[in-house]
């Protein structure tokens, strides 16, 4: 089937139409004649379809698009449509967006099971209209809520016209931003708690059907709604826009105007556990890029039923007054942010003078006389400044003239010692603290000094309980700055008290402890009195005997520097076998292993095979390397070999695991942990700062068989020749890492690299 035509307006591309045609597998040639919206068709001896479909270039029919992808029907473009029969010429039109998608859907098998469904499908297409009026729109959403939520698709049990249709009006309203923002600004913010099922429904339909509905979107879907074909972005666009971090892409400071894209998600985001700052400076009155900050700081709050708190950062006396603080509150209340107190930096001046202190104390930190545009210029081409191999008691004496503001000490400024030469430049020893002799508004003359914003975040954030905080893609190269500022202070080594790093029962069962190892130590220690120093290894070697024998065998690569091994006898089209996840443990299941020319292997492997070397590919068989290619630096780049299978695998040296080359495999990270200290035991009065591991987590990026799609969160398994780990985040899309967690064997635990 093929759509000859699909024209449209130029104002108003019918999305639905479009995605119909797109899902439903239809061939299409767009064109934007401008004329009103027509369906013409034609079909001759071999039923060729021909369609010809108008609508506007900045309102295409998703639905109808989709549709007609998913119906493998071709839908193409041109000046032109008509219907001939045997070489009778006959001009037919269908009109409408629906009678359309009912076409389409009859013709794809999209139109529902039986003539019920298809009732239910009429109702929904006549439904959908809803989302299109503003007033309808909150309402809509929550409808729909509702219907959804033991639903997977809207009708049935697979997908149809009715699920296109309504896919399309989100799609058309920028849904990932409209749905939330919609709310805010009618400030209902008691029923954002109902947008989890349409949002889970609309990112299970865009990544179940993403290669049809990325084309319609990326082609007719703007950042906010519907409007003209959208260019494709620079790599180094997507690189700023899918980045992530602990810090979600939200500004407290945006600018206004600014047209930043939102994720609906904020990263490892716990029901119940999350909490929020509203940051604003009091330097003015509040403005859009505030505002939006502040209700995405709500809609998230209320979504994850957690804590927003609203924080004053008054480090900047010259710009901050009593007037700004009372009419920023008044505005916040305008918009009605429900929040649950309001705080100030400047509560936490006194804390954060002993902290400045101390870093000076561990060498982290140094006082710098360069002159500011100097400072400035040095910091651009990583050269690093004369002052910073003062002594700590040379910093301390110019600190407390910086304390004095006196003559000497208003040349100085505070700078953390990071790294001059790191690429990322807000690394680059960031200044801590500036003197200033204005009185500020809240604590009159008391102080002649001032931190820095990127110095107060940090150690406020983490002393508030900050979980998320929430910042602008400008902002994304200081996400790096914040969390090494936060390990110099000491003030945030884990997430909270089921970190696994955390000697808490939730933080060892996070990290892969069985509550049956934790019995049986239990036991094994006796009624001995002194149980104070816990002999973890002992532990964690009980708990490896535990789930050793019925923990499934999966396979993993590391991403950096994988190599692909070229087997030129290999298997010309990929084959599957199936085979048990561990071979003495029926329970464990079965999985499937996908065999294939090219094989990816781990780059510590590939270095240490010799040319002509027979190695054994682990539940393949041998085969012999041929030829090695390496990079100046002595990197392996590829392998060429041929497949050995009748040979011995008692006679080889190198047993490898290995991956075949399919766009199957899953995106991996897989979290390493140390202790949190580097002593056993603190003594009487030892300060636990002192011995902090400066390195405590290690992630490692890698992929892994398909198989691990249906790994559950909690789940153990023995990833081979790597060792034991737990599923601490289960597969949810391509594009999100499945994290796994590294459980210590008993042994001295050593990071993957």
């Amino acid at each position: 089937m093929e759509i000859k035509q699909l024209s449209f307006a130029a104002d108003s591309p019918p999305l639905s139409v479009i995605a119909a045609v797109k899902l439903a597998g239809i061939s299409l040639r767009t064109d934007a004649s401008g004329s009103a919206p027509t369906f013409h068709f034609s079909t001759g001896f071999l039923i060729i379809m021909e369609i010809k479909l108008s609508f506007a270039a900045d309102s295409p029919p998703l639905s109808v698009t989709v549709v007609a992808k998913l119906a493998i029907i071709s839908l193409q473009t041109d000046p032109s449509g008509w219907f001939s029969v045997w070489g009778l010429l006959i001009q037919l039109k269908l009109h409408g967006t629906n009678v359309l998608l009912r076409y389409i859907g009859r013709v794809s098998n999209l139109y529902g099971q039986n003539a019920y469904e298809s009732g239910e499908i009429d109702e929904w297409l006549e439904y959908v209209l809803v989302f299109s009026s503003g007033s309808e729109f909150e309402n809509a959403c929550n409808y729909v809520d509702k219907y959804l939520e033991k639903r997977t698709v809207v009708v049935g049990q697979c997908l149809s016209v009715a699920d296109i249709a309504i896919w399309a009006a989100l799609a058309g309203k920028g849904f990932r931003f409209c749905l939330f923002m919609n709310w805010a600004k009618m400030g209902k913010f008691e029923e954002i708690k109902e947008v989890p099922e349409p949002v889970r429904w609309f990112n299970s339909v865009s990544t179940e059907y993403s290669d049809s509905l990325n084309e319609v979107t990326s082609m007719y879907v703007g950042k906010r709604g519907v409007g003209k074909p959208v260019a494709a972005k620079s790599k180094e666009q997507q690189g700023v826009q899918q980045s992530k971090s602990v810090n979600a892409d939200v500004s407290e400071k945006g600018k206004a105007g600014s047209r930043q894209s939102f994720e609906v998600d904020l990263p490892d985001a716990e029901i119940g556990k999350v909490r929020l700052r509203f940051a604003p400076e009091p330097s003015g009155y509040l403005h859009i890029g505030h505002s939006k900050a502040a209700l995405l700081n709500q809609y998230f709050a209320q979504r994850y039923q957690g804590q927003l708190i609203v924080r004053f950062d008054d480090t900047n006396p010259a710009k901050e007054s009593n007037e700004f603080v009372d009419n920023l509150l008044k505005d916040i209340e305008t918009l009605g942010i429900k929040y649950e107190e309001v705080t100030y930096t400047s509560d936490y001046f006194p804390d954060l003078m002993e902290m400045a202190e101390n870093l000076i104390r561990q060498g982290k930190a140094y006082v710098d006389d360069t002159p500011r545009e100097q400072m400035q210029k040095e910091r651009m081409d990583g050269i690093e400044s004369k002052c910073r191999s003062n002594s700590v008691e040379e910093n301390m004496k110019l600190w407390k003239e910086m304390i004095l503001g006196s003559e000497r000490g208003v040349q100085c400024c505070l700078r953390g010692k990071l790294d001059m030469q790191d690429p990322n430049k807000s690394l680059r020893d960031p200044v801590y603290y500036r003197c200033n002799p204005l009185p500020h508004h809240r604590i009159g003359s008391k102080y002649k000094l001032y931190p820095t914003y990127d110095f107060a975040c940090p150690f406020v954030d983490a002393k508030e309980g900050i979980t998320h905080a929430l910042r602008s893609s400008e902002y994304h190269d200081r996400n790096a700055q914040y969390h090494r500022i936060q390990e110099d202070m000491g003030v945030k080594k884990v997430d909270g008290w089921d970190d696994p790093r955390f000697p808490t029962v939730q933080g060892i069962v996070r990290r892969g402890l069985k509550v049956e190892a934790l019995i049986q130590f239990i036991l094994e220690q006796g009624a001995s009195k002194n149980l104070n120093l816990m002999e973890w290894d002992k532990l964690w070697t009980i708990n490896k005997k535990i789930i050793d024998p019925v923990c499934p065998r999966h396979t993993a690569v590391i991403e950096e520097r994988r190599v692909l091994l070229t087997l030129t006898n290999g298997p010309d089209e990929p084959f599957v076998r199936i085979m048990p996840r561990h071979k003495k443990y029926e329970g464990a299941g079965e999985k499937a292993t996908t065999y294939t020319k090219r094989i990816w292997i781990d780059q510590a492997d590939a270095v240490s095979i010799s040319v002509d070397e027979e190695i054994t590919l682990m539940d393949w068989g041998n085969a012999i390397v041929k030829e090695i290619s390496r990079d100046p630096d002595g990197n392996v780049t590829q392998l060429t070999g041929i497949l050995h299978l009748e040979g011995s695998v008692k006679t080889t040296k190198l047993k490898l695991t290995w991956l075949p080359e399919t766009n199957e495999l899953v995106n991996l990270t897989l979290m390493g942990f140390d202790y949190l200290i580097t002593k056993k035991k603190l003594e009487e009065g030892e300060d636990f700062l002192d011995v902090l591991n400066p390195c405590t987590k290690i992630e490692t990026p890698a992929v892994g068989d398909s198989n691990m799609r249906n790994l559950k969160r909690g789940d153990v398994l023995q990833l081979e020749r790597k060792g034991y780990y737990r599923c601490d985040v289960p597969f949810t899309r391509p594009s999100k890492p499945v994290v796994l967690f590294a459980i210590p064997d008993g042994r001295q635990q050593t990071f993957l690299k």
